[in-house]
């Protein structure tokens, strides 16, 4: 996914940054979703510094011709993107034991990544729920729970929402503290 503006869709406020490590305050904000920025989320992540995730589109793209970098560069179907930081993606190679993301096969690369994508523009207020848990089904047909302080329950790990509601073209992107597994 050739990503590229995501710092330039939002307001100061409303961002964390890639590198948030700490749930943000406002990820159970209740208001309705943001209207749509002017960039699509690809842009937004390459202009976010959001290469790890960028590399892992680029790898899939290239190596199954998925066409994920043009459906989320200039596709202009909504899509909701749970977005890992590049340390969740660190922390992930560590844990493996990996120096790049190139080093798995790419059609696990392709699942984890449609993991973290949800169809249709789902804002923080649709996602993290008043009370209980909220089942997220994702494009991998494997779904996620998420609970009331935005944390997400995957298969295989947790992570937490830590910048809500960036909002793109083509959709919204939560930033995410660990890359969601869908597999233990």
């Amino acid at each position: 996914m050739g990503m590229s503006a995501l710092m330039t869709s939002c307001t100061k406020e409303d961002t964390a940054g890639p590198e948030s490590s700490t749930p943000s305050d406002n990820v159970s904000n209740r208001s309705g979703a943001p209207a749509p920025g002017l960039d699509p989320i690809a842009q937004i992540a390459i202009n976010a510094g959001f290469t790890e995730l960028v590399a892992a589109l680029s790898y899939v793209d290239s190596s199954l011709n998925t066409g994920l970098v043009d459906l989320f560069l200039n596709g202009k179907d909504q899509y909701t993107v749970f977005a890992p930081t590049n340390a969740a993606f660190q922390n992930l190679y560590t844990a493996l034991n990996i120096t790049k993301i190139s080093d798995l096969p790419a059609p696990l690369v392709r699942d984890v990544l449609f993991y973290h994508v949800v169809e249709g523009r789902r804002a923080a207020n649709s996602v993290v729920p008043r009370n209980g848990t909220r089942n997220i089904n994702t494009l991998l047909q494997v779904g996620f729970t998420v609970n009331t302080a935005g944390q997400i329950t995957a298969v295989g790990n947790t992570a937490n929402i830590t910048s809500p509601n960036i909002s793109a073209s083509n959709g919204i992107i939560h930033v995410i503290d660990a890359v969601i597994l869908p597999i233990n």
